[in-house]
């Protein structure tokens, strides 16, 4: 039995692996998006780009690709909650994705949320994973010969992309308006660098994580916790993804509730029925995230009964 656990262990991360070959290979000229049949960009409202991103901490360099609201350059003097989200090529474009064409779009459904006024607008970081070097950077421990540098990639963003998000961009800089989110192996990072960091991120959005790397180590590390922290957690995963995703996230959700968090309060859990795992997916979870994490604040429910 140990040994087939290994095998479909070592399955899964092969499969981690190709997915991120092929973005490499993608992002390296084998896919150019000018090239026949490939996907168009696809931005929505005020996108704005930093490449090349180099880091102090590891060997790898990044782009950062931030989605600012709509009416942040017509008032000067607000500031905005962030959410930082690893894997930005995911976020925002069909071009730049993992998957082909594939993207979360975070950016159409934030501009719409906003004119509904069904959420408070925030500033989106997407962070680009650094190709064949994801899997180390995004995971707390070595298993199957890959992985440990998530603590590396964590100073990278408390002590680098933080920074330079805040020196630039009009950010609240308070904890309860900080979010990290990420998925896959990004949900991984996000839940265990969130928790390490609790004085600096607010709220965690985890979205079809791999909590079954190092054979769940992160459920062992949630249960550890000394006590339950003060974050508010959105943790989605799909009823069609593979088994040992499915499985390994019901696991974590119940780590979370008896360590003291509560469905519906600062824990928001949803399982997609039929939903697979991948980018595109991703859509289809993407309102009730930003509804979670970002709900519309006392301050902006009066100011919208004052116009009616």
């Amino acid at each position: 039995m140990h040994l087939i656990n290994w095998l479909r262990f070592a399955l899964l991360t092969v499969v981690l692996l190709c997915l991120i070959v092929f973005s490499f290979h993608k992002q390296t000229g084998a896919s150019s998006i000018d090239s026949p049949g490939a996907p168009r960009h696809t931005l929505t409202g005020d996108i704005r780009f930093h490449k090349d991103f180099q880091s102090k901490f590891l060997g790898t360099h990044r782009d950062i690709t931030v989605y600012v609201p709509p009416g942040y350059n017509a008032n000067p003097t607000r500031r905005y909650p962030v959410l930082y989200l690893q894997d930005g090529q995911n976020m925002f474009d069909a071009a730049t994705s993992f998957l082909r064409g594939q993207e979360w779009h975070l950016d159409e459904q934030e501009q719409l949320l906003v004119a509904q006024h069904a959420v408070d607008p925030m500033i989106i970081v997407g962070i680009s994973s650094s190709g064949l070097a994801r899997v180390n950077e995004f995971t707390p421990s070595s298993a199957s010969r890959y992985g440990g540098q998530a603590d590396l990639y964590g100073r990278m963003l408390v002590e680098e992309i933080k920074p330079f998000i805040d020196a630039r961009y009009r950010t609240t800089k308070e904890r309860s308006h900080t979010a990290l989110g990420g998925t896959s192996l990004g949900g991984l990072a996000t839940l265990y660098l969130g928790l390490k960091y609790k004085d600096i991120f607010g709220q965690l959005a985890i979205l079809s994580p791999a909590a079954f790397w190092d054979h769940e180590m992160i459920v062992r590390y949630v249960q550890s916790l000394p006590a339950k922290t003060n974050q508010r957690i959105f943790l989605a995963i799909g009823t069609a993804e593979l088994k040992e995703f499915l499985g390994s996230t019901r696991e974590l959700h119940q780590a979370l509730l008896e360590k003291g968090w509560k469905d519906g309060s600062d824990l928001g859990y949803f399982e997609g029925q039929g939903l697979q795992h991948g980018p595109g997916v991703q859509a289809f979870r993407v309102k009730r995230m930003l509804q979670f994490i970002s709900p519309v604040s006392d301050s902006e429910k009066s100011k919208q009964s004052a116009q009616h």
